[in-house]
């Protein structure tokens, strides 16, 4: 018997903001920094939320840090940080995009992202040890259900 794969908070997050920003969004930053050195790179954590308890519509709210560095110097590139935390905002305020269909990778259902919004402001992180400039925004609300295969 295979196990059948569901949707996850995470998956459903990066999948969206990947409609957003491009292929450059995680979990985790990339080991390799020169693969994201001249476009950024978003990372994202469950921060909160809680499922419908009567229907399968999840609502999680979701962190979405916003990464950037400069190669060969320490002074952080606050803007093209900023840029992106700003492009996240701004879809959230793209009414007519959502409900929108994302593809999550294979095997997995399709999910339907019935709405986004931000719980809060981006705000710059300072004081990072390697030079990286980083935009925080502390709440992303999504409510997502699984398309039915």
């Amino acid at each position: 018997m295979s196990l059948l794969l569901r949707a996850t908070n995470e998956l459903v997050t990066i999948a969206w903001l990947k409609t957003v920003v491009g292929d450059r969004v995680a979990t985790t930053l990339p080991k390799d920094n020169s693969t994201w050195a001249a476009s950024g790179f978003v990372t994202t954590d469950t921060v909160g939320g809680s499922p419908n308890i009567y229907v399968p519509l999840r609502e999680p709210v979701m962190s979405a840090d916003c990464w950037a560095f400069n190669p060969g110097s320490q002074k952080p590139p606050w803007n093209k940080a900023a840029t992106l935390a700003e492009a996240i905002q701004a879809a959230c305020w793209d009414h007519p995009t959502i409900p929108q269909r994302v593809t999550l990778p294979t095997g997995y259902p399709d999910v339907l992202v019935r709405s986004a919004y931000c719980t809060g402001e981006p705000r710059r992180v300072p004081d990072d040890p390697s030079s990286y400039a980083r935009y925080n925004i502390p709440g992303i609300a999504l409510a997502w259900v699984e398309v039915p295969s």
